[in-house]
């Protein structure tokens, strides 16, 4: 079967070929490596500690509430956000640690 022919196939059975994607925010000298981060329904992020610092990743927002906990340098979290809406991120142990994660459907 040739790939046209999948293609045309998978398009007229309406299957979809998106993909959820990983992405990541990692915390270094006390800061994320992005302010702002755009994402899909569905994506992840791994919230990657490279600092040499421990860091409790977490989020009250509406939208995807989460606490990672406490982690140190080395180790990651990932969370899966299933629902659109802004999410404020910070860090417990260090309040100047912000991001804002935007996810679309």
């Amino acid at each position: 079967m040739s790939r046209f022919f999948l293609l045309h196939l998978v398009a007229l059975l309406g299957v979809s070929t998106a993909y959820a994607a990983d992405y990541e925010a990692s915390q270094k000298n006390l800061a994320f490596s992005v302010s702002v981060l755009n994402i899909k329904v569905g994506d992840s992020v791994i919230f990657k500690n490279d600092d040499t610092v421990s860091h409790n990743i977490f989020s009250l927002s509406d939208a995807k509430p989460f606490d990672l906990g406490a982690y140190p340098a080395g180790q990651s979290r990932k969370v899966t956000f299933d629902g659109s809406g802004t999410v404020d991120v910070e860090c417990a142990i260090h309040p100047k640690m912000k991001m804002k994660i935007i996810v679309s459907k």
